[in-house]
């Protein structure tokens, strides 16, 4: 006993002194690469990561400027002159939208064959039906757990009517805008079900004889009728149907398509590099836009208890989809480090913050998908732009739980079944977001009416809908971008496989190829035996 009580002590002991001598090692080697750290090596990491560090600048300063000049009670028209640059930025990113979405698309369905594009989007398809019913479970739950609704309705003050829609003429909308029968109108406009009064005429009829005598036995009523209507807003939808199908001819039209899919991939090449130019501008508008929403903005202080819980509960089910859900599926699927692939995507995560548009930050969001995180370009043409229409997590999360807690506010015990039927709603309403005008007030009344629930509260959460909406379309951005990383996994067998027609290995392409987007000297030299190849 006792000569085994003596060698514990000493193996303890030499364990520690393995424990220090290793911390000392490790201390030295960090003392030494901090001394030999150079002017330059700092530098180069600020060349390398200046975009990044101007972009979070930028929300920092706009915070604390928008709370600086909130004192002065700027007017309407000061408000929009202050945040006049950050409009700029808005408008140049929608103005690039249109045609990265349809070159992208096209370039990627063309350069991928039928059955590779089909597996592909097979799994993007799971990938993001996964995350959206996963994102509506977490929102249900936090918000039957943590109540925020509970109290009274009195710190409501009351809000103008919300116009009616019927949740069947509004999923009639969706597949209607998926087929544009005007492709330049779908650029500019989308379809979108009107309401109209109709006075109906009822003559009546007794013992086979007519009685109009001074019109006094015929009954007039009016209904409400849907008509064909519009507004303005890009049917990205339909753009995307229409895209995809285009590029998948394209590609199997081989030689024939060969100039349609090199004028496409000039055009995608050709607004990237506009994108790289605009970068420069990103830290300013994201900046003025911060700051004049500040302004803008009604006093917190004034905010209820009720409405306070909720912006609590809506952060926290956004923060448990971002931060365990997400990185743990990309960690259980690529075994790779999430939070390494996750900090390549920070400037269109604080672009999306700062934009609050998902199809906005979309050239931001190729930018760094394909130069710091290395994905494959034909994954992302493919992947993003189908994303940042149908793949809307953070935005089902906030309608589920919305929905729950307006019913919670009026009293109305929900059971199981209607629980079930908001989350299938709220999934399916998120899907079609994109395809339906005003995306959150229009998908938030459909998810209210399937369970008929007062359409007219949606105004309650108006007060912090703006704040709320910047952080739902960040997780949008980062759910795509996680996706376009797990769909390459998946698909690398795919995407190394030799294409037999062509002749051409598509990985010594993409080799030969390296997507930059300033220095490209040598691009059109290195891409001439790959084209003399294929014709051969």
């Amino acid at each position: 006993m006792t000569q085994s009580n003596g060698e514990n002590p000493q193996r303890s002991r030499s364990g520690l002194h393995q424990i220090r001598a290793g911390i000392q090692s490790r201390s030295l080697l960090a003392k030494k690469k901090v001394e030999n750290i150079t002017r330059s090596d700092v530098k180069g990491c600020f060349m390398r990561n200046a975009f990044v560090i101007f972009t979070v600048a930028a929300v920092i300063i706009g915070i604390i400027l928008g709370f600086a000049v909130r004192p002065y009670k700027m007017s309407y028209r000061e408000v929009k002159f202050f945040s006049f640059p950050g409009e700029l930025l808005m408008r140049m990113l929608q103005m690039l939208v249109l045609p990265l979405l349809v070159s992208s698309l096209i370039t990627g369905m063309a350069a991928l064959d039928s059955r590779a594009s089909g597996k592909m989007g097979m799994r993007a398809v799971v990938y993001y039906t996964t995350t959206t019913v996963i994102a509506v479970f977490i929102g249900i739950v936090m918000v039957l757990i943590i109540h925020p609704g509970k109290g009274s309705r009195d710190e409501f003050t009351k809000q103008p009517k919300i116009e009616q829609i019927s949740p069947a003429d509004a999923f009639l909308d969706l597949i209607r805008n998926m087929f544009p029968p005007n492709l330049v109108e779908a650029c500019t406009k989308q379809f979108k079900t009107q309401y109209a009064k109709r006075v109906v005429h009822v003559t009546m009829t007794v013992n086979d004889t007519i009685f109009d005598v001074n019109g006094s036995h015929e009954i007039t009523r009016e209904e409400m009728i849907p008509v064909p209507g519009a507004v303005n807003g890009v049917n990205a939808l339909g753009l995307v149907v229409f895209s995809m199908c285009f590029g998948l001819i394209i590609g199997s039209m081989k030689e024939q398509g060969q100039p349609l899919k090199d004028f496409f991939d000039c055009l995608n090449e050709a607004i990237m590099r506009l994108v790289a130019i605009i970068m420069w501008y990103a830290p300013i508008g994201i900046l003025f836009l911060i700051a004049g929403k500040i302004v803008e903005m009604d006093d917190i202080t004034s905010m209820g208890g009720q409405l306070g819980m909720y912006t609590v509960t809506v952060i926290c089910g956004l923060l448990i989809h971002a931060i365990v859900v997400l990185p743990t599926l990309y960690f259980v699927i690529t075994r790779k480090n999430p939070f390494v692939f996750i900090a390549g995507i920070l400037q269109a995560l604080v672009t999306a913050l700062g934009t609050s548009s998902s199809s906005a930050t979309l050239p931001i969001t190729f930018k760094c998908l394909e130069e710091n995180n290395k994905v494959d370009k034909r994954v992302t043409r493919f992947v993003l732009p189908v994303g940042a229409t149908i793949n809307m997590d953070g935005t089902a999360l906030y309608e589920a739980l919305a929905a729950i807690f307006i019913a919670q506010v009026n009293n109305y015990d929900l059971n199981f079944g209607q629980i079930l039927t908001i989350s299938i709603t709220a999934t399916a309403a998120s899907i079609g977001a994109a395809g339906i005008p005003q995306a959150g007030l229009v998908t938030m009344v459909i998810v209210l009416t399937s369970v008929g629930l007062p359409t007219d509260d949606i105004t309650l959460i108006i007060a912090v809908d703006w704040f709320l909406d910047r952080l739902r379309t960040t997780t949008n951005v980062l759910g795509d971008s996680i996706g376009a990383g797990i769909v390459e996994h998946l698909s690398r067998h795919e995407l190394q496989k030799k294409d037999p027609e062509t002749g051409n290995s598509v990985v010594e392409e993409a080799d030969k190829k390296p997507y930059q987007l300033i220095c490209q000297e040598n691009e059109y030299e290195n891409e001439r035996p790959a084209a003399s190849e294929t014709k051969m």
